[in-house]
């Protein structure tokens, strides 16, 4: 099993910037994909970025504002130019070669405010 903490969520203006980190531990044999989610009342659970080796992606949404990163088995998501649209519990994910499973972390809750 993996298992994955995350922090640096919070409330934050708008136009303002946070900084996510996901520290993974456990049992890593060879973490492949790393990625942040989010999650806002009443929606579901969406992908915001994912990093593959050195190779990023991310939604639309957060083009140009959202940067992830990865130090070894820490993913991070630094956060400018938030918007209140923003605000949602982040969670982050991993996978494994070799491994079925995707892996969670508790979630962080971040909201900014108009």
């Amino acid at each position: 099993q993996v298992q994955l903490v995350e922090s640096g969520g919070g409330l934050v203006q708008a136009g303002g910037s946070l900084r996510l980190s996901c520290a993974a531990s456990g049992s890593i044999t060879s973490i492949n994909v790393m990625g942040w989610y989010r999650q806002a009342p009443g929606k579901q659970r969406e992908s915001v970025a994912t990093i593959i080796g050195g190779v990023t992606s991310y939604t639309d949404a957060v083009k140009g504002r959202f940067t992830i990163s990865r130090d070894k088995n820490t993913v991070y998501l630094q956060m400018n130019s938030l918007k209140p649209e923003d605000t949602a519990v982040y969670y982050c994910s991993t996978r494994q070669i070799f491994d079925a499973n995707t892996y969670w972390g508790q979630g962080t809750q971040v909201t900014v405010s108009s």
